[in-house]
């Protein structure tokens, strides 16, 4: 709704007329201009206000503003000959009408020392326009008259919504009382279309308050300044960047494709499709000869700003033949881009050769098509064909630099992708059997690892890794596929990245391990034949260390037990639960829990390690025992140990995962905990609290974003949460870790508020502020961590 102010609205004649030509509005300025009511003229046809109604009143094609002088019919009978301006106005759902204005009566006579007549208006390229106490225009210069496109006689004593039409003008207007009212000047950066042509101009509007010889406020002076070059070249340079982030995201053709599709439109184009050159086999080379017309290509993927792109000719999948005519076969036989449009009849002859492209370019007004070449490494993959029927201006040649950039960037991912199909199953399988060149560094445990690929068999499937958790917590997991070779390293590599996604959103081990087992049997399924599923199976072991409560709890599933080395103590067995190998599906598993002292070595390892033909696994568990036991100065050196004591000189017949971890436990004073009552009122005194132990910590670089993610953190578990509530800060020589913990098992969601509203910002201030957060959820409830770096901080 447009905003209401204290004006005369009886100052300007102002009549809205639907498209089918009834008059739908009729204000009291229109009274007075031609005597008929409101009642006497609305719902009837505007054209019974006409002395001659084949009088010229139509803007013309594209065009969404007209102006010209009319003769009228005064309700006592006589004829006014009256200039009017009429702006169409669309919404973005419903019909569309047009509103029509004329000022009356011009603005009368003015006091000699009207502070709005002493303003000078200069003969400057600065478009410059004057408004009085009632927003209405007084003056403006030459510069704001070309702008604008009328001459000034014409339209003063309208309101800048009248002299516009558009929906922006309302919040232009919404500025000018601002400044009116408070008497300080105001900038105003906007995007609107000027003029008659709908198109689209940036502008800085520079409003300032016109005072008289006492300071009071009678006007506004406003100074626009064009700077849409300067804006497109930024919309420009921001388009390239995100085309780099979003296009090429898979290794996947279509998907490549059509994702160059989605940043073209809206931002370029309105409507684009995108045409692949069939390579001669599934997988091969495109052929490098030079195109030649006519051109058979497959559309890939098209994008438009109309829903389902009704536009589209062809549909994805199809095959279409371009000839020599058309821009998209005249751009790839020249090998550079062709711009063309519908005014210079450059589609004439393509469009009569094809009645149904005709038909539906006609059908929505498309006026200018753009064809890039994609072409990648010397060769030529298709086309890009942008097209624009809502936008009314034409390409530009910056826009066709623009075209040409992201376009090159697209090629080489879609040719990245050609060439991944044609290796995919190699280089699937080598990419996900390398395990990880370092563990990483983890305040819980100190760890080292070693992998052996079988001497005969090759690599197989077996893996380690050590995932960090948030709390300071760490999984460590080590696992092993049935089989060797390329398909079991793939099957490797797809559960080691099920396993890091399972044991980000912090599941416990035996619900982890449950996740692990439906994925095998999926992929069971996936590699099965006419009916029969197929052989995947694989074993697993998963921990999780708590360095706060020195409490590690494990699961496993058919995977050998690990084996703990006390500080001052001797190596044993874990006894725990051993659970069913994954793939069989549908049995549970179960989880034990123990408490660990600090300097524990834990040594998790696959049954390469133990099992051989030279001994039982007895025998390999006592050689384990012993290596384990051995004073030694790292666990690197335990590691090369426990290898050469159990593995034959010759190689081990099959491949073997070892991953040695020992315990590390936070001291209490790097803990701090709070109950928190359901209070908003104490959220302060928290604060203050936290911002204390940071300081007794040394970590008062840290206090103020600790203080506000805390704040953020608590205020929403008070709001949204279940008593009780817990705080809790961890910290060690890198991180600090905020943790709230409440009953509540809703797990919150990271939204973007919109501009006007009072919340939601809280997770993503705590999500630009912090290195990670996230939840987890607990027996009792859930717990919101964050995780904030120290080296940042200082």
């Amino acid at each position: 709704m447009s905003p209401v102010y204290p004006f005369d609205d009886a100052a300007t004649a102002r009549a809205v007329i639907d498209d089918a030509g009834t008059v739908v509005e009729w204000n009291e300025g229109a009274r007075l201009l031609l005597g008929w009511p409101a009642a006497d003229v609305v719902g009837r046809p505007a054209a019974e206000l006409l002395v001659s109604a084949g009088e010229d009143t139509a803007p013309g094609p594209g065009r969404t503003r007209w102006d010209g002088t009319l003769t009228l019919r005064h309700r006592n009978g006589s004829t006014v000959s009256v200039w009017l301006l009429a702006h169409h106005r669309q919404p973005d759902d419903g019909p569309g009408d047009w509103l029509v204005v004329t000022p009356l009566a011009g603005d009368g006579p003015h006091a000699p020392d009207d502070p709005l007549d002493r303003a000078e208006l200069v003969q400057s390229p600065c478009a410059v326009a004057i408004y009085d106490e009632r927003l209405r225009l007084r003056r403006m210069n030459t510069a704001m008259a070309e702008v604008l496109g009328l001459p000034e006689e014409r339209v003063r004593g309208l309101r800048v919504p009248e002299m516009s039409g558009r929906p922006q003008s309302e919040d232009i207007e919404q500025h000018l009382h601002r400044v009116l009212a408070t008497g300080r000047g105001h900038d105003v950066r906007t995007y609107v279309p000027i003029g008659g042509d709908g198109r689209m101009y940036a502008w800085l509007a520079r409003m300032a308050p016109i005072t008289d010889a006492k300071g009071r406020v009678r006007g506004v002076c406003v100074a626009a300044h064009d700077f849409t070059d300067q804006y497109l070249a930024r919309e420009r340079l921001q388009l390239v960047n995100e085309a780099s982030v979003r296009i090429g995201t898979t290794l996947d053709v279509t998907r490549t494709a059509q994702e160059l599709a989605d940043v073209f439109v809206p931002a370029l184009a309105d409507f684009v499709s995108v045409d692949l050159l069939d390579p001669p086999d599934a997988g091969a080379e495109p052929l490098t000869a030079r195109v030649t017309a006519p051109v058979r290509m497959r559309r890939v993927a098209h994008q438009s700003v109309n829903p389902g792109s009704p536009e589209a000719v062809a549909k994805p999948g199809q095959v279409d033949v371009y000839p020599a005519p058309s821009p998209q076969a005249d751009s790839l036989v020249a090998g550079h881009t062709i711009v063309a449009s519908t005014e210079t009849r450059d589609l004439a002859e393509w469009l009569a050769w094809d009645p149904v492209r005709q038909d539906r370019i006609r059908e929505y007004g498309i006026h200018a098509t753009m064809s890039v070449p994609i072409q990648a490494r010397g060769q030529t993959l298709g086309v890009a064909v942008l097209t624009r029927f809502r936008r009314p201006d034409a390409f530009t040649p910056d826009d066709a630099l623009l075209a040409e950039e992201v376009t090159a960037r697209a090629a080489v991912c879609i040719d990245n992708a050609r060439r991944y199909s044609r290796e995919r199953e190699t280089a699937l399988a080598l990419q996900r059997s390398l395990l990880p060149r370092s563990l990483a560094r983890t305040a819980a445990v100190e760890a080292a690892s070693r992998y052996l690929p079988a001497a005969r068999a090759g690599v197989g499937g077996d893996w380690f890794d050590v995932i960090p958790l948030s709390g300071m917590r760490v999984a460590m997991v080590v696992g092993d596929v049935v089989g060797h070779g390329i398909q079991a390293s793939a099957t490797m590599g797809r559960l080691r990245t099920a396993v890091r996604t399972l044991a980000d959103i912090d599941l416990a081990p035996d619900e982890l391990l449950t996740h692990l087992d439906d994925l095998v049997v999926r992929l069971s399924a996936e590699a099965g034949g006419e009916g029969s599923p197929g052989e995947v199976g694989a074993t697993c072991l998963y921990a999780v260390y708590d360095p706060v409560s020195r409490r590690c709890t494990m699961a496993r599933a058919g995977h050998p037990a690990p084996v703990m080395l006390p500080p001052g103590g001797a190596p044993q067995e874990v006894d725990m639960p051993p659970g069913p190998p994954l793939g069989l599906g549908g049995l549970p598993f179960e989880s034990a829990e123990l408490e660990l002292a600090e300097g524990t070595v834990l040594s998790l390892y696959t049954d390469g390690l133990i099992e051989t033909r030279e001994r039982d696994v007895d025998t390999s568990h006592a050689l384990l025992r012993d290596a384990l036991a051995a004073p030694s100065s790292s666990l690197e050196e335990t590691c090369d140990r426990v290898l050469h004591g159990l593995l034959p000189s010759g190689g081990a017949l099959d491949d073997v995962a070892l991953l040695l971890a020992r315990t590390r436990g936070l001291p209490a004073s790097q803990v701090a905990t709070w109950d928190i009552p359901a209070d908003p009122a104490l959220v302060a005194p928290i604060r203050k609290q936290v911002v204390a132990q940071l300081d007794r910590w040394g970590l008062s670089e840290a206090a103020f974003t600790a203080e506000l993610v805390v704040s953020e953190l608590v205020t929403n578990a008070i709001r949204y949460g279940s008593q009780p509530i817990r705080l809790r800060l961890i910290h060690d020589e890198t991180t600090l870790i905020c943790e709230v913990s409440d009953t509540s098992h809703t797990a919150p969601h990271l939204r973007r508020a919109k501009t006007w509203d009072e919340g939601g910002r809280g997770l993503l201030l705590v999500a630009q502020l912090t290195q990670r957060w996230g939840s987890r959820h607990t027996t009792d409830g859930k717990t919101i961590w964050s995780e904030i770096s120290l080296a940042d901080e200082e």
